[in-house]
């Protein structure tokens, strides 16, 4: 081909030039005997030009139909004075082909749908004719912003001094917090690879065998129930450093995010990213990944609830529990109709109801008024900071489905009242999480982020004591950007009795620890430096940043949430052969 440019490259300044461009026939029409065709290419479109006095080439135009391949060679133009189109990039000149200047290089049955960022076709028909919906410009710039982004987190890391290091994805099965997928071993009957997760142990090991800083863009794989911001296989920018702690990995993040934030957008990064405590995010937004950009924090009632005559409120106080809400600034004009609403909503979260109170000139208006002191009602008022005309909502439950209810609550009314800034990036890092949370049904302590996260060194007594371990805190943090977590990491434990201690207190035993890390136990006896890490979501952090709201409009071949690959109806069945040679039989 002697394409000598692309379609959306051309400008005015191009006028007079002989060019070759090759594309798709984006659409046809015929003004008066002249035909008028739209040409689009990755670049974008251009409108090019067919005169009837060139009858061989306006002739072969007729012919021509949506999707078309063709390339087309001739003269750019200047558009008459009128003429010009303002929406596109190149509105302001038309290629006139020559009278040989079209070749149509492929026909094209009629696409089942339209090319354009205005298709009205469901997802399942774009995801079935995949090859299609990538051809359409909202598409197009998704993959272009992933492109960008990839090039500045590999550029930056780069100029920081790490090392792009690829680590294997037939591995050793390891409970990570999700199910694994499983690959038969043919060649060791019985056994199975199994496709990582994530590149945690390996990432780890590359420290101990001195790389000292290592990244990659990598391929993750977690067989688990699926959603909008979920895939079965999904692509993270992972990286770990040596002779760090947290602040040195949290400020290569920043400044690796930073420069692909300010790549991707064309803004300058809203930084240095401000710090929180988990504690503090859950008792002001009721979740770990809150969004600071707009206010309806979590107001804790429970001590004004503790001795009020509303047993609903007191009970939960007294049982543990406690008495959250949220003010909703003039929300007193909600109708009872929309409070009997969320009322129902949020008990399909689990929350046994939903209590609430305007407040007027008279003072607090709801059916629970009655229950309460004067003197309560004004608490309640002041703690919420409550006007006149402004609307409280509370939740009375144990502790984490209260921070739960409200902190949906909270984005789901400040959704619905159109709250949220728009065009507007905030981000934060969390630090300080739990490291151990209680498992009632299990009766065990687990992980609250995974098992080789170091705590405070301070808090090495309390785990050798096996007592009050809600208070152990972990080494760990977590980068959100406007209440969506991002990525994550930690420092890592980096001495293998350390490692053992905390495999114990998980009451994994040491038979099935060395069966499922022993690789990495034994390398941790071998003067393994300290070290820590993160791991940011690739497609969560193109997604965000586009606009969309699924990441499967970020990922070339994406799976429907069933895990079902539409374009290709993976997965399916194997021949009989295929399993005979694999030693497997199906049940059924």
């Amino acid at each position: 081909m002697k394409r000598t440019s692309y379609c959306g490259e051309l400008s005015k300044k191009d006028a007079g030039k002989s060019v070759t461009l090759c594309g798709w026939i984006h659409s046809r029409r015929d003004h008066g005997g002249v035909l008028f065709c739209d040409l689009r290419d990755r670049t974008g479109l251009v409108q090019i030009v067919f005169k009837p006095e060139n009858k061989e080439v306006f002739q072969a135009a007729s012919t021509l139909g949506g999707e078309y391949v063709v390339q087309v060679s001739g003269r750019v133009t200047e558009r008459p004075a009128g003429t010009q189109n303002k929406n596109i990039a190149t509105g302001e000149i038309e290629l006139e082909v020559d009278p040989a200047g079209l070749v149509i290089l492929n026909a094209s049955k009629p696409p089942p749908f339209e090319i354009s960022e205005y298709s009205e076709a469901g997802e399942d028909v774009r995801l079935r004719y995949r090859y299609l919906d990538l051809r359409r410009p909202t598409l197009q710039k998704n993959m272009r912003m992933r492109h960008d982004i990839s090039q500045s987190f590999r550029q930056q890391l780069s100029k920081e001094g790490f090392l792009e290091i690829e680590t294997p994805f037939l591995t050793k099965s390891t409970p990570e917090g999700a199910r694994d997928f499983l690959v038969p071993a043919r060649l060791s009957p019985g056994a199975f690879y199994a496709l990582p997760q994530s590149p945690q142990l390996f990432k780890q090991i590359l420290m101990v065998g001195g790389y000292d800083k290592y990244f990659q863009i990598v391929r993750c794989f977690r067989d688990e129930d699926l959603r909008a911001d979920r895939q079965p296989e999904f692509t993270q920018v992972d990286l770990e450093m040596s002779f760090v702690d947290e602040k040195d990995v949290m400020g290569v993040v920043e400044r690796s995010v930073g420069e692909a934030f300010r790549v991707a957008t064309g803004q300058s990064f809203p930084g240095p990213v401000p710090h929180m405590t988990y504690d503090e995010a859950m008792n002001r937004y009721g979740t770990d990944a809150p969004d600071t950009r707009y206010g309806m924090e979590l107001v804790d009632f429970s001590a004004i609830a503790k001795t009020c005559g509303f047993q609903v409120f007191a009970k939960a106080v007294e049982a543990g529990g406690t008495v959250r809400g949220i003010r909703v600034e003039k929300g007193a004009a909600f109708s009872r109709k929309e409070l009997d609403e969320l009322t129902q909503w949020v008990n399909t979260l689990g929350a046994k109801g939903l209590a609430w109170m305007k407040w007027t000139a008279g003072g607090a208006d709801s059916p629970i008024a009655k229950f309460f002191k004067p003197a309560e009602l004004e608490a309640i008022r002041s703690a919420a900071q409550a006007k006149e005309g402004d609307l409280t909502l509370f939740v009375a439950d144990e502790a984490a489905l209260a921070f739960k209810v409200l902190g949906l609550l909270r984005r789901r009314l400040a959704e619905s009242l159109k709250r949220i800034p728009a065009g507007k990036w905030n981000f934060l890092w969390v630090e300080n999480f739990p490291s151990f949370e209680w498992d009632a049904d299990a009766e065990r302590w687990n992980a609250v982020h995974h098992p080789f996260t170091a705590p405070y060194p301070e808090h090495w007594t309390i785990i050798r004591s096996g007592k009050e371990l809600d208070k152990v805190r972990a080494r760990a943090y977590d980068l959100v950007l406007n209440g969506v977590e991002i990525g994550g990491g930690s420092i890592r434990i980096h001495e293998t009795k350390n490692q053992e201690l905390i495999f114990d207190l998980l009451k994994i035993p040491k038979e099935t620890a060395r069966m499922q890390f022993g690789f990495l136990l034994e390398a941790l006896e071998y003067g393994a430096p300290p070290h820590g890490g993160f791991a940011l979501g690739l497609d969560r952090f193109v997604a965000l940043l586009s606009g969309e709201t699924s990441i499967r409009d970020v990922i070339a071949f994406p799976k429907t949430q069933k895990g079902v690959d539409l374009l290709s109806s993976a997965p399916s069945p194997v021949s009989d052969i295929q399993l005979r040679e694999l030693g497997i039989k199906l049940s059924s």
